[in-house]
């Protein structure tokens, strides 16, 4: 039996290409943005200096006052990544809302695109439904959008969102303890302290160079107090969406 020339490297490619079509492609991984500093991130500059301000000290102060976490991110586009995917990719990425609650809402507006995703975590869905996502990008922001206020466009939706989320109830967060007051000295306290503050001259007086070494050390190890940094960013715990809300454009 003759074999053709070509038939090896025929049989070869066809294997090749059965076997390419049998393994599945992988899918182009979604470019999520890394997870925000702050509860409003304007990538683009389409807010005012003072209304992005404004607008994340509100967040800030809501998230502390009810434990739910609203964030706004506004970006040029996404490229060839739809909308909808990049909002829950990056949603279950960054992970706003609160563990085992979900309690997050992301407000997504790209200026390239001309489009805008409200994605709500599974906690805020019965509050902030399709419906009334749907209804915030129709009638709020976008006439703003259109009519050339971009500070009041995010201004009032994110009042609107807000709103919808109180209406159903606000789980308040408990407000911490007030601070214990001060404790009255007690009769060995004040024993104890007499007690050393004449140890403390005795070894004065003796070794004047030891006390006044002790002495610092006692002066600088009451001053490397810790404290709760200011203006920190958020922090999320939650991350799970199911796609609700509403996509809109302008």
């Amino acid at each position: 039996m003759i074999r053709s020339p070509v038939a090896g490297p025929a049989a070869a490619f066809a294997a090749a290409a059965a076997l390419a079509l049998a393994v599945p492609a992988r899918a182009a991984e979604v470019p999520i943005p890394p997870a925000p500093q702050r509860w409003v991130t304007d990538t683009v500059g389409l807010l005012s200096p003072g209304a992005r301000e404004a607008l994340d000290r509100r967040l800030e102060a809501y998230e502390r006052q009810t434990g739910h976490q609203v964030l706004v991110w506004i970006g040029a586009t996404t490229g060839d990544t739809p909308l909808e995917e990049l909002a829950v990719k990056a949603f279950e990425k960054w992970k706003p809302g609160r563990a085992g609650k979900d309690d997050g809402l992301v407000f997504f507006l790209f200026t390239q695109d001309r489009k805008m995703k409200i994605e709500v975590g599974y906690g805020l869905e019965d509050r902030v439904t399709d419906l009334v996502a749907s209804r915030v990008i129709r009638e709020v922001v976008a006439p703003r959008l259109q009519g050339g206020d971009p500070d009041g466009a995010l201004r009032e939706g994110v009042a609107a969102l807000l709103s919808a989320i109180d209406a159903a109830g606000t789980e308040a967060v408990p407000a911490p303890a007030p601070a214990p007051g001060p404790r009255p000295v007690t009769t060995a306290r004040k024993i104890l302290v007499a007690i050393l503050v004449i140890g403390f001259l005795l070894l004065l007086i003796s070794n004047p160079s030891l006390a006044i070494w002790l002495l610092m050390n006692v002066l600088s190890g009451s001053g490397r107090g810790g404290g709760r940094s200011e203006g920190g960013g958020w922090s999320g715990g939650g991350g799970r969406s199911g796609g609700g809300g509403a996509t809109g454009s302008w």
